[in-house]
């Protein structure tokens, strides 16, 4: 009986969680007479109009508003290229950067290392807004304002990437290390054929969870970059007016699309890197 109720608690949970995308997805596909049929109340802006008349299904369902959205809506594709290119860069930042100094403070030990990673996790976990105001004074003096760069750099030097991939690299067992050692292999040659084969977890935990993060923000690309071409696709959605509700919806679509992708590709690998961070002291 227990199980029973724990079973439709989760599924009226995953329910309600899966409904937006549903609608989303669903409305996407209907016309643009019977979205604004939908949504008059809303496009009319006039008080008692009646709330909106939303059905799950469209009555005649059209690709209408994808065809637009992907070949006659050219700045669309301008903000989803610059959302590839700040991802790619992130990712690729984040593993020179946290690649290495996670194998740094998994396998050496050096004077000031408990104290600098202590710093490391303090500064993970501060809100991202509380970081803002540094990134912009350090952006401002480097010149890099309005620059595609005031956005891949702060994020290139995340902290959580290092922590994630650290406990990963903690379960490589030592007498691994010290065979290796033993028998002639050098420090990088050990960190390339052992470590990160053994902590790869934690490596593709770090890349799925930044490629989200990455592809979703917001906050900074609003407050660094005032040229809308820089725009990544995130700032874009809002820009769209209710007028273009048809349009507004493709294109969440598509923005749901890779990110629903890489996470389906690697939630094996997320739940291993997961719980490689979770066990490991």
């Amino acid at each position: 009986m227990k199980k029973c109720f724990v079973t439709v608690v989760v599924f009226c949970l995953a329910a309600l969680v899966c409904a937006p995308v549903v609608l989303v997805l669903f409305g996407s596909l209907k016309s643009g007479n019977e979205l604004a049929d939908s949504l008059r109340p809303v496009l009319s802006g006039a008080e008692g109009s009646g709330g909106i008349q939303w059905t799950l299904l469209p009555c005649y369902p059209t690709i209408s508003h994808f065809s637009k959205l992907l070949f006659r809506m050219p700045e669309f594709f301008t903000v989803f290229w610059n959302s590839v290119k700040i991802v790619s860069l992130v990712i690729a930042g984040q593993l020179l950067v946290a690649v290495p100094a996670a194998w740094a403070f998994a396998v050496y030990r050096f004077r000031g290392r408990g104290i600098l990673f202590t710093l490391y996790v303090m500064l993970m976990l501060l809100p991202f807004q509380v970081m803002m105001l540094p990134s912009y004074l350090v952006m401002n003096g480097m010149h890099l304002m309005d620059t595609q760069a005031s956005v891949i750099l702060p994020a290139v030097f995340s902290t959580f990437p290092v922590f994630l991939i650290y406990r990963g690299f903690t379960s490589v067992p030592k007498e691994m290390l010290e065979a290796a050692r033993v028998d002639g292999a050098g420090e990088f040659r050990i960190f390339w054929m052992v470590g990160i084969p053994l902590g790869s977890p934690g490596i593709l935990s770090a890349i799925i969870l930044g490629f989200l993060d990455a592809w979703n923000m917001m906050e900074q690309p609003l407050a660094f970059l005032k040229d809308k071409t820089l725009w990544p696709l995130s700032l874009y959605l809002p820009e769209i007016g209710p007028e273009q509700a048809g349009t507004a919806l493709a294109a969440s679509v598509v923005t749901l699309v890779p990110a629903v992708f890489v996470f389906a590709a690697g939630q094996d690998y997320l739940e291993k890197g997961i719980v490689a961070a979770g066990v490991k002291g």
